[in-house]
């Protein structure tokens, strides 16, 4: 079994830096885009295995291109290959999940969705990580999920075949999220970027 409570994590208690809110800001505003041409592709007809494996081709170039992989060996350090695997299928199946259900959800009722995985990482880092939400957290994630269905107004009057796999793409996200924490403290940023999309691209 995967321990993933050792070495310890830094206090969760610390405060965030500014540049690491900014990147969080920036990454969900690039997977805003993501999904969006995602939705536009599978709209078009393109195969959701397709779309999906090309989206981790051009993961892995950018990574060799952005870490200059050929004077960058700590691009190719890594610790524990079986988490990075892991890590990897996570995100994959996030992603999989995801376009397969915009091909019959709107991009607000998945984003929705996708909104309740602070609360399953917020309940998941206590047991996993050691990490625990005090109330505060718990309110703040709270009121942002009311925020969020007050501004998508997802329309969940019928069943939605797509909504199982938004839901299984929200899941495979959370725990990608709780791996990416836990791995940060063993392996390299630059590891942890180009190894994601390896096991996708036989």
């Amino acid at each position: 079994m995967v321990n993933l409570l050792s070495p310890p994590l830094p206090s969760s208690q610390e405060v965030a830096p500014a540049a690491a809110i900014f990147y969080i800001f920036a990454a969900g505003f690039l997977f805003s885009c993501l999904d969006s041409s995602a939705k536009y592709l599978v709209l078009s007809g393109i195969p959701t295995a397709f779309i999906s494996w090309m989206r981790f081709v051009e993961h892995a170039i950018l990574a060799l291109i952005f870490f200059r992989a050929w004077s960058n060996p700590r691009l190719f350090k890594v610790r524990n290959i079986p988490l990075q695997f892991l890590r990897g299928l996570c995100l994959f199946g996030s992603t999989y999940f995801n376009f397969y259900a915009l091909q019959t959800m709107q991009l607000g009722e998945t984003i929705t969705i996708t909104f309740a995985a602070p609360m399953v990482i917020a309940a998941l880092a206590g047991p996993l990580l050691g990490e625990w939400a005090g109330w505060r957290r718990w309110a703040a994630i709270v009121v942002a999920f009311i925020g969020v269905l007050i501004i998508a107004r997802p329309g969940f009057g019928a069943f939605n075949p797509g909504l199982p796999y938004s839901i299984a793409a929200m899941l495979s996200y959370s725990l990608y999220v709780l791996l990416t924490r836990r791995m940060a403290v063993t392996e390299s940023p630059e590891s942890l970027i180009f190894f994601l999309p390896l096991h996708r691209l036989y």
